[in-house]
């Protein structure tokens, strides 16, 4: 492998640091991977921050799409990998003034569950976020067996459109309602000649026979819908065009843009041609071609390869895309002096002071649930890791069993006399202590329910209603319901279970007793369930015949809790 770094572990902050020195609109937080505009302190009050990011290995995206007109800040995750969700946040604390922020986010499950914790934590602390969620891939329409179409290169048009209407001084909803509508008429496919080659691991992620390629790929080096026999620029072009119109059903005389995306390694001879053939393949089913995008945009390390992305464009779209950004990776970027770039290496805004809280006489039956669910889940730990072995990678029960141990070492600094503020603790615990999708689906599940009972008095009623809203918040993010073979398959019915018989009123000990039986008939009910979310859902039936995992798991703790209870 020959690079131009200086060892695999640090391309990452090497390449922020060299980002700043050459661009000097931005500025890098001193302890976390987020670039941000040099002039946030002027413009953090007046108007609506846009946010992005990812992991690395796309670049330019997502850190050349930072200043005035696009990104207020973009965080970098390791190459190929979703940034933390504490990353995330210190983004949102760095841009964010009273008009709010917009997080813009790729339907990748690590990115969507991160972004929309960290999203969940900052409304938690007071500050005014929403997310958009780009699904512009469409390679993959019509197929129910993975989990939802990806986003690709058009993100980036969704960003222009965005960061446009903010500098504009659109209201934070305003800015949603463009962001979303754009993301809702844009469509990308792609095809590789030959895959990226991660740094810290020195070899392609796969390997093609020197007459295919493959159709349909993402941009993490995973494969696409299908390989096939290597065409001519011209034939492939309009085969990408005629799955575009077709799938986004393009009228004759509808105005579009078009982004051609260099993945990388692709010369900018046979880019020039491919695209060139992609404009004159629309232009043959009459489509109005209004403007055209070439580039790389949103690569994949060296892959050799390209994408197409198609927008609807009417004047209005077209002119927020016009308008003129300070961003330097955008094709009408203004250079600006180069200034003191020491001066640019920022340390971290902090969390608002009024969140620590003086400590005051705790609640007995609080403690006593928390370390109740806590011993329940490392008890558990042998089961949930053969249970999650069945269609997963077996490591459910070791991070759950983390986080209780995590929460446990922890409780004596809980302020245990609010279940409001002691559920949000927790929940930034267990984010940081457990890996895959559990961190964070938990923590916003605890987050959410926390913000359901600030300010409430502590009753059954209160707590019914903060189950529905911790179900509300894990189906936001992980984007599930019931009968997906999911956490919500036995959260779900708890939940309601819970809630009716408060809003009939009843309330004791058989009122959780009869929510607890729910949440485990629940469980059980995924052993026939096929799994539609996560790695599961590639195995389709052959993950039937033993309960999710991740439903045992709620169960398993709501009935230490539902014990606990009954013992105070």
């Amino acid at each position: 492998m020959k690079k131009l770094i200086n060892a695999p572990a640090h391309v990452v902050r090497d390449m922020l640091h060299g980002l700043i020195a050459t661009n000097p609109g931005q500025s890098l937080l001193s302890r976390e991977q987020v670039l941000f505009r040099s002039d946030i302190e002027t413009v953090r009050g007046r108007q609506v921050a846009i946010i992005s990011g990812g992991g690395s290995g796309h670049e330019p995206a997502h850190g050349g799409y930072v200043g005035h007109g696009m990104l207020s800040a973009a965080v970098a995750g390791e190459v190929f990998t979703s940034p933390a969700p504490d990353s995330v946040l210190a983004a949102i604390r760095q841009v964010t003034g009273p008009p709010g922020a917009l997080l813009i986010v790729k339907n990748y499950t690590g990115d969507r569950l991160n972004f929309g914790l960290a999203a969940e934590m900052a409304r938690s602390q007071g500050l005014y976020v929403e997310t958009v969620i780009v699904a512009d891939d469409v390679a993959l329409s019509g197929s129910d067996t993975y989990a939802g179409a990806r986003g690709l290169a058009g993100t980036i048009l969704v960003h222009k459109i965005a960061g446009a209407a903010a500098a504009a001084g659109y209201s934070l909803q305003d800015v949603v309602s463009a962001a979303r509508s754009s993301a809702s008429d844009l469509a990308t496919i792609g095809l590789s000649l030959s895959a990226g080659t991660v740094p810290a691991i020195g070899k392609p992620s796969y390997l093609l026979p020197e007459d295919e390629l493959e159709l349909g790929l993402g941009i993490h080096g995973e494969p696409g819908v299908r390989r096939m026999k290597l065409h001519s620029a011209d034939v492939l072009a309009e085969q990408l065009i005629e799955t575009l119109v077709s799938v986004a059903q393009i009228r004759a005389q509808e105005r579009l843009v078009l982004l051609v995306n260099n993945l990388g390694a692709t010369t900018a001879m046979e880019l020039a041609i491919f695209g060139g053939h992609a404009v004159r393949a629309l232009q043959s089913r009459s489509v109005i071609v209004e403007r055209v995008y070439s580039g790389g945009f949103v690569t994949s390390l060296d892959a050799a390869g390209a994408s197409l992305s198609i927008l609807r464009v009417d004047d209005h779209r077209l002119a927020l895309l016009d308008t003129p950004t300070s961003a330097p990776a955008w094709p009408n970027a203004t250079p600006t002096p180069v200034g003191a770039i020491d001066q640019r290496i920022i340390v971290s805004r902090e969390a608002p002071a009024d969140l620590k809280h003086a400590r005051l006489e705790e609640n007995p039956a609080l403690r006593n649930a928390i370390q109740a669910a806590c011993e329940a889940l490392i008890s558990a730990e042998p089961h949930l890791t053969e249970l999650d072995r069945a269609s997963g990678d077996g490591d459910l029960g070791l991070n759950l069993a983390r986080g209780a141990k995590a929460v446990q070492s922890a409780l004596s600094r809980y302020p245990l006399h609010d279940a409001a503020e002691t559920l949000s603790a927790i929940a930034l615990d267990f984010q940081r202590s457990v890996g895959g999708s559990s961190g964070p689906l938990y923590a916003v599940m605890l987050l959410r329910a926390g913000k359901s009972l600030h300010g409430l008095a502590i009753d059954p009623k209160s707590w019914a209603r903060a189950a529905l809203d911790a179900c509300a918040a894990v189906a936001e993010l992980g984007g599930a319901s019931t009968g997906e073979r999911t956490m919500l398959d036995s959260l779900g019915p708890f939940a309601a279970e819970f809630n009716q018989a408060i809003q009939q009123g009843t309330a004791n000990a058989a009122t959780l007793e009869s929510a607890v039986r729910a949440a485990e008939a629940g469980a059980e009910s995924t052993s026939t369930m096929r799994p539609k979310r996560g790695r599961a859902s590639y195995l389709g039936e052959r993950a039937l015949g033993q309960p999710d995992a991740g439903a045992v798991a709620i169960s398993i703790w709501l009935r230490a809790v539902q014990r606990a209870i009954a013992n105070c």
